[in-house]
């Protein structure tokens, strides 16, 4: 069943592509088109189309970089070509000329591709401040406010890399937070270029006197043990919570979960048990799910990432039918749901309609 399933999927995309491919051969061609322009264009539009496959397969860096732009490209294109063609057959009706209207269409095509391009590399590597200011009612702790830095998804790889990890610290440090969050999807599926690009040490320049804690997403996997993956965190001075409960200096209750599609998670009950329910809980979930169970538990606050926000438009249509809270903040309540859109990306360096950003909660105890 799989390989029928594969085979159709690989059909799809193959039938996609020769459609783009030839609507965009007829659009750029020039007008003594050549045998070996052809043979050019061919090859390109085939290496392009499997590049994302074979640099997953190979590991070759340069094949997985070219891979993650196609993604992009291909994206607008499926979007903007049938656009594009539908615009000149209309045009067809009228008296303009059809070889004129055919390159005019190629050529707006091109340039809005490029510009959407450009507009989404800024957003994805240009991060901005998201704030909330949340009031809570938690007596019994001698905290007035707390000033929390929380980002998630960094997805540290190879497009993610050192210099966005640099930029995270510098934006997070600037703050001055009390405490640093970060829920998960910190590694993009390979934690080899992470090492290779010390983004650890990096890392180690975030400050926070009540510390810093991560907990494991859906993409912080990689070919050896879930262990090594938290030791290169924590050897960063980031403390990884992985299906526990910690108290910071008697104030308050940070619980870190395993991610939703680890089989052996606990549910939540089971790490609440022992907990001081009259002092702040603070917990981290990568994947906004449950928000009713974390308010029957008693948690004054749940921060999650996993959604990008759909990261290209119109996916933040679909995370907003899928998630109760997808991206912002939600009171659910006694319990304060902040989602972010993530600092990094997954796949193509490219956000539009969404933009990386780093969230940045200023509680107020009452």
């Amino acid at each position: 069943m799989f390989i029928f399933v594969l085979l159709a999927a690989v059909l799809i995309y193959g039938g996609i592509v020769y459609y783009i491919g030839w609507r965009g051969y007829r659009w750029l061609r020039p007008s003594s088109s050549t045998r070996r322009f052809k043979i050019l264009y061919t090859i390109v539009v085939v290496f392009a189309a499997t590049s994302f496959i074979l640099g997953r397969m190979s590991g070759i860096t340069i094949l997985n970089m070219i891979g993650a732009y196609w993604m992009a490209l291909f994206y607008l294109l499926l979007l903007l070509v049938p656009l594009a063609h539908v615009t000149v057959i209309l045009l067809r009706l009228t008296r303009l000329p059809r070889h004129g209207t055919q390159k005019w269409a190629g050529a707006l095509t091109l340039i809005l591709i490029l510009s959407l391009m450009a507009h989404g590399t800024y957003n994805a590597f240009s991060p901005v401040v998201r704030t909330y200011d949340i009031k809570m009612d938690k007596g019994a702790s001698s905290l007035d406010t707390l000033n929390i830095v929380m980002a998630a998804d960094t997805h540290f790889g190879l497009l993610s890399g050192k210099g966005h990890a640099e930029r995270l610290v510098k934006e997070v440090n600037a703050l001055n937070p009390d405490l640093i969050l970060l829920p998960g999807d910190l590694f993009d599926d390979d934690i080899q270029p992470f090492l290779d690009q010390n983004i650890g040490e990096t890392l180690s320049g975030l400050r926070a006197p009540y510390g810093i804690y991560a907990t494991l997403g859906n993409h912080d996997k990689h070919d050896g043990t879930m262990q090594e993956l938290i030791e290169a965190l924590e050897q960063s001075g980031i403390t990884v919570l992985y299906d526990e409960a910690l108290s910071i200096q008697g104030e308050l209750t940070l619980v870190g979960r395993k991610d939703r599609i680890d089989p052996d998670r606990l549910p939540l009950n089971a790490l609440m048990d022992g907990v001081d329910p009259d002092k702040p809980v603070i917990l981290l979930d990568h994947q906004p799910y449950d928000l009713d169970i974390a308010e029957q538990e008693g948690i004054d606050l749940m921060v999650s990432g996993h959604t990008h926000r759909g990261q290209l438009f119109p996916g933040s249509l679909i995370t907003d039918a899928i998630y109760e809270n997808d991206w912002g903040y939600l009171q659910k309540g006694q319990m304060h749901s902040v989602v972010t859109s993530g600092f990094g990306f997954w796949g193509p360096p490219i956000r539009i309609g969404t933009r990386s950003e780093i969230a940045h909660i200023q509680i107020q105890f009452e």
